[in-house]
């Protein structure tokens, strides 16, 4: 679906992105993570057409993005980070007006209750709360249904509880055959929706993995448990494939003296702090 080679960009004389090379899979959701500045939007914008001076190829659903037509947005869905839209105008007027722009699209009140705006719908944009602005923003994406979705921190600033509605509607447009690039510095969302990430940082590519792959590469997942031992609590910590040679842990679970017990590995975040010595949040 997204084939990039050599892809050269720069705001200045000073390169931006350089020599970045990936592709992303058909109903694939691909994730960038890196920490603020590191390129992430810019090749977003690059990818959807809004930033065309650039050197190497990067071809989104079989066109040249720098020499795209008009139909190549019939195809294509984008979540900005900051809501682009009209706060004197309805969350339904809004819907209907870039309804208005494709050829096709789908039906609005469906898309308003997933994201819990319903009963807000009739209601002025200008006095919608952030996280309302940021669930209707993502909806937008979503109108013409879209083969190819662009997603830059499509959770940012939510509860967790319409977080995780748009986490589950990610996933079901995925389910539907969807390709979708994820944008983020949250490891959390990267970790739970994407096949494969990517790190970047000062517009290099520094790791691309699927999570599990990155996390375990770098070191194994850790058992640590605690027991009592002449009237106080001991812990204790053990790697996991080693656990089989711990006669302590085993005499403890066959005795059932074990007062806790649980596993860790390293976050994306660890990995990521460990090949770049950046931060993601």
């Amino acid at each position: 679906m997204i084939q990039v080679q050599n892809l050269r960009f720069s705001y200045t004389k000073q390169p931006f992105i350089e020599n970045m090379n990936f592709e992303v899979q058909n109903g694939e959701i691909f994730g960038f993570l890196g920490p603020s500045g590191a390129g992430k939007s810019t090749l977003q914008k690059i990818l959807t057409g809004l930033l065309t001076a650039y050197a190497g190829s990067a071809i989104v659903n079989g066109s040249e993005v720098k020499s795209h037509d008009n139909g190549f947005y019939e195809n294509i869905g984008v979540d900005f980070e900051f809501p682009s839209l009209y706060e004197k105008l309805t969350a339904r007027e809004n819907l209907r007006f870039f309804a208005s722009l494709y050829k096709q699209h789908q039906a609005i009140d469906p898309l308003l209750d997933n994201v819990g705006l319903l009963p807000d719908a009739d209601k002025k944009v200008a006095d919608f709360s952030k996280g309302m602005k940021t669930r209707l923003n993502f909806i937008k994406a979503l109108l013409h249904d879209p083969v190819l979705l662009f997603l830059d921190e499509p959770t940012s600033g939510l509860d967790p509880s319409n977080a995780r509605r748009l986490k589950d509607i990610i996933l079901q447009e995925k389910a539907k055959g969807k390709t979708i690039l994820l944008t983020t510095h949250n490891m959390y969302d990267a970790t739970e929706l994407c096949d494969r990430v990517a790190f970047i940082v000062d517009g290099r590519l520094r790791a691309l993995d699927t999570p599990r792959n990155l996390i375990m590469s770098r070191g194994a997942s850790q058992v640590r448990y605690t027991f009592a031992l002449d009237g106080r609590e001991v812990h204790a910590e053990i790697p996991l494939d080693r656990t089989g040679g711990d006669d302590v842990l085993q005499r403890l679970v066959r005795e059932n003296r074990l007062l806790s017990i649980h596993s860790s590995e390293p976050t994306l975040n660890d990995i990521f702090v460990e090949l770049t010595g950046r931060r993601l949040q």
